[in-house]
């Protein structure tokens, strides 16, 4: 009996991981298009930065991008690079 419930749960695990994993790749492409200014939905160069928060210099930011055309919503946390050269910059 223990022995099924623990393939289970290793199966579980193991699916998650790999979903987690395939949700990254999905979010890094999508954030390497808007970075080239593309949307990732329509492929169209309407992409914009609707809003950015940070909690300060050096933590991370929030941003979020939108798409003028087909209305594409996607926020992303990414890492500051700090105040070294005395402004905040992402």
């Amino acid at each position: 009996m223990n022995f099924y419930l623990l393939f289970f749960l290793l199966i579980v695990i193991i699916g998650l991981v790999v979903s987690y994993i395939y949700f990254m790749k999905e979010k890094k492409a999508q954030l390497l298009a808007i970075e080239r200014g593309i949307c990732p939905k329509c492929h169209q160069p309407a992409i914009e930065l609707a809003d950015q928060r940070s909690t300060g210099c050096s933590g991370p930011k929030m941003l979020t991008f939108e798409c003028k055309n087909c209305h594409y919503t996607s926020i992303f946390h990414v890492s500051g690079r700090g105040c070294g050269s005395g402004k905040c910059e992402v």
